[in-house]
């Protein structure tokens, strides 16, 4: 069994737990053997986002210490890694940075492209679309993988948003401090979500689907989001 370390980040540990059990799930049925450090906090991905880089990099340092290991971390957010692989350079000691960029992986990543690992016999009956988020997409560039695992699943049917590059709204800050523009980008991709005809908004981003959640939850709509560590997890 490979030997790998969790990082669960803020937004599931204090939102979604769930989603961080499934992950553990995901990966020991995928043969590794999950170690889990409880005094792990937040990567600090936020504070650095706000410009705060005296407080990103005291939580950084405190990264590199709750994994000190040389071994993969997996987390189930490819916001949180590519942050950690493309800026803990500038944070920390470039030796830790280098550890940690080739260390660090996003879960659909890290299954489909280093385990080989991608049919989980999961059982979805449910058209669904996938939310490709801007920091999965464009900065750690996954797109293929969650898609392949997806595939895999008996009885889901994929349905690709007609927009699928475009932002949800969310950005971090950026949905509190310019909420008028961040709920109308919101609005799009639900309403985008929903000519699909799909049921649910799948995503590796617990974030964005927090944010999208919310106005489906507004606006009293029927289509559900869902991360797809939880999805894989459907059995029957």
């Amino acid at each position: 069994m490979m030997n790998i370390d969790l990082f669960v980040p803020c937004f599931i540990d204090q939102m979604f737990p769930q989603t961080a059990f499934n992950t553990i799930s995901l990966l020991e049925e995928a043969g590794c053997h999950v170690h889990y450090n409880p005094q792990q906090t937040c990567c600090g991905q936020a504070l650095f986002n706000s410009g705060d880089t005296k407080y990103a990099s005291k939580l950084a340092e405190k990264f590199v210490k709750d994994f000190p290991n040389n071994r993969p971390i997996i987390t189930p957010s490819a916001s949180c890694a590519s942050y950690i692989r493309k800026h803990y350079s500038s944070l920390v000691k470039s030796d830790e940075a280098e550890r940690l960029k080739n260390n660090t992986f996003e879960l659909t990543d890290f299954l489909v492209n280093h385990l080989h690992f991608d049919d989980f016999k999961a059982n979805f009956p449910h058209k669904v679309t996938y939310h490709d988020a801007c920091s999965a997409l464009r900065e750690y560039g996954i797109f293929d993988e969650p898609r392949q695992l997806l595939s895999k699943v008996i009885g889901l049917e994929l349905t690709e948003l007609s927009k699928n590059t475009e932002c949800c709204g969310f950005g971090g800050t950026f949905m509190v401090k310019h909420s008028a523009i961040s709920t109308a980008m919101t609005e799009q991709k639900v309403e985008d979500a929903l000519s699909t005809g799909a049921s649910y908004i799948v995503s590796t981003e617990a974030s964005c689907l927090l944010n999208i959640q919310s106005y489906i939850n507004a606006q009293k709509l029927t289509i559900k989001t869902i991360h797809i560590a939880d999805l894989l997890m459907h059995k029957q």
